[in-house]
């Protein structure tokens, strides 16, 4: 039996009393499903990760969460400009024992990871940014458009990279793409603005 990786029980907020985003909200993911959270934007998307992630405060409610690492959907606000990608990564996992894998997988090379952000692309850092997050060894994996930078062909590689990660991960996906959505997900949330 899978557990959860995480529980999000009635949870109410809103940045006003007359901008309601979540009243009495539930949601649970657990290990190995993948759910979609689908919507415009102003649906409050990014605010349930910023609740997730306690960057913001639950009203009501509670949020349990496990281990969890995120992909940004704007890689370039997701790594300090003036370290380089290796020494960013470095300083947050465990093991860089799958490192070589994973580079391959994401059609990444190695030379790369001794540049500083603004020196590669923005397909580039957002691959990275994958790399980081997996390397994290999550057990809650937050994926904000993970595959907005992306060409097709890559787009397509990264979301069966994070398909094969599902016996050890619960993935909350962020995404405008319902065809992806359809495509990947056990469970769609729609958002309505």
């Amino acid at each position: 039996m899978s557990h959860e990786v995480l529980r999000i029980d009635n949870l109410s907020f809103g940045y006003t009393k007359e901008r309601i985003l979540y009243d009495n909200f539930s949601l649970h993911v657990k290990q190995g499903e993948v759910v979609a959270i689908v919507g415009e934007s102003g649906s409050g998307k990014s605010t349930l990760f910023e609740l997730i992630t306690r960057n913001l405060k639950v009203q009501k409610g509670e949020i349990y969460a496990t281990s969890l690492s995120q992909i940004f959907q704007d890689p370039y606000t997701s790594f300090h400009p003036t370290y380089t990608i290796f020494n960013q990564i470095k300083d947050v996992v465990t093991s860089l024992e799958e490192l070589p894998m994973l580079l391959e997988s994401l059609h990444l090379e190695s030379s790369l990871l001794e540049k500083k952000p603004h020196q590669l692309s923005g397909g580039q850092l957002q691959r990275c940014s994958i790399l980081r997050a997996l390397l994290m060894k999550p057990k809650l994996l937050l994926a904000d458009e993970p595959t907005s930078a992306l060409d097709n062909i890559t787009s397509l590689h990264v979301m069966q990279l994070l398909m094969k990660t599902l016996d050890s991960v619960g993935i909350l996906l962020i995404t405008h793409d319902k065809a992806l959505a359809q495509w990947c997900s056990d469970k769609i949330i729609e958002l309505k603005p």
